[in-house]
């Protein structure tokens, strides 16, 4: 199939089409002797991920897990679907986010406050899953891929306090969601994703330092794909992490509304992106990816939380 690219240690990367895009969300198959896919993709992807696990040979009753690093929708909003097609497989997530994939309703309400009517096209709706069938992971957790196989998670808050990275023993290759931020291969551009509600600086950084320190060979990102230039790849993602917090805070003791901020964080961080200078329809993705209003209105929310 045309969106399934093997990476190596039978890991195989699949483009989950988010919202008919491709190179926006990657879910990855791990097809050990426990097959497990890491990331669902969107509630709308679901079908597409299912052909692409078909394709690699693994049938209803084959997958083993399903883990997601967090809940957000282009992440996991395809867990309830993925559940039913695959009756076997174990569900596992870090313990904040399991009763959101048990029940969405909460989950689902506030993203249509967040995304409004473009909720249904870019997303559809997570649909719940069996809570007997979910495995909520406390700050480190263990799953088995077979034959001595494992991937370990790790407490990765920052972005959401529902984020785990996971950690691969026999490839080396670590899946850091979206706590490294997003990148874009085409480009090579990486940029920060600090949502509202949870992103915190501190924690962010403390995540990345923690992914450092566990010395991974590849990053993989959920957008997009796989980077072997671990260690300056890091780094950039905690420094463009700080430029956007200092231009945040600037903007924000100037007395700039919301809109007026994200207008002078853009101009101020425009030349840092390629793709931005690029084509329209790659500056688009990338908009999508990690938008501007979305991640300055998490900083905000966060200098509001913790400056009284």
């Amino acid at each position: 199939m045309d969106n399934v690219t093997p990476l190596g240690a039978d890991v195989y990367e699949i483009d989950t089409r988010m919202a008919g895009y491709s190179g926006i969300t990657a879910g990855y198959l791990i097809l050990g002797d426990r097959p497990c896919l890491v990331e669902t993709g969107t509630s709308t992807s679901a079908p597409i991920v299912r052909d692409a696990l078909t394709s690699l040979g693994v049938g209803p009753d084959d997958l083993a897990t399903v883990v997601v690093t967090h809940i957000h929708l282009d992440h996991a909003g395809g867990v309830g679907d993925i559940s039913r097609f695959y009756p076997s497989a174990e569900i596992v997530v870090h313990e904040k986010g399991a009763r959101h994939l048990a029940d969405p309703s909460r989950l689902m309400a506030s993203a249509k406050m967040v995304w409004g009517d473009k909720l249904d096209v870019l997303f559809g709706t997570l649909a719940p899953t069996d809570a007997a069938r979910i495995r909520a992971l406390g700050d480190t957790g263990s799953i088995d891929l077979g034959n001595g196989r494992t991937l370990s998670s790790h407490y990765s808050p920052g972005h959401a306090k529902h984020h785990v990275g996971l950690l691969d023993s026999l490839s080396g290759d670590l899946y850091v969601g979206d706590a490294a931020g997003v990148y874009l291969p085409e480009t090579g551009d990486l940029r920060p994703a600090t949502p509202p509600p949870d992103f915190d600086l501190g924690v962010a950084l403390d995540s990345i330092a923690l992914f450092e320190a566990l010395g991974p060979q590849r990053l993989l990102f959920s957008h997009y794909g796989p980077v072997s230039n671990v260690t300056e790849t890091l780094e950039r993602s905690a420094e463009e992490l700080r430029i956007w917090v200092d231009l945040t805070r600037q903007a924000r003791s100037e007395g700039l509304d919301l809109d007026h901020a994200v207008a002078m964080v853009r101009e101020r961080t425009h030349e840092r992106y390629a793709a931005l200078r690029g084509d329209e329809a790659t500056a688009e993705q990338f908009e999508l990816l990690s938008g501007a209003p979305s991640n300055v209105a998490g900083i905000i929310h966060w200098l509001d939380r913790t400056s009284g």
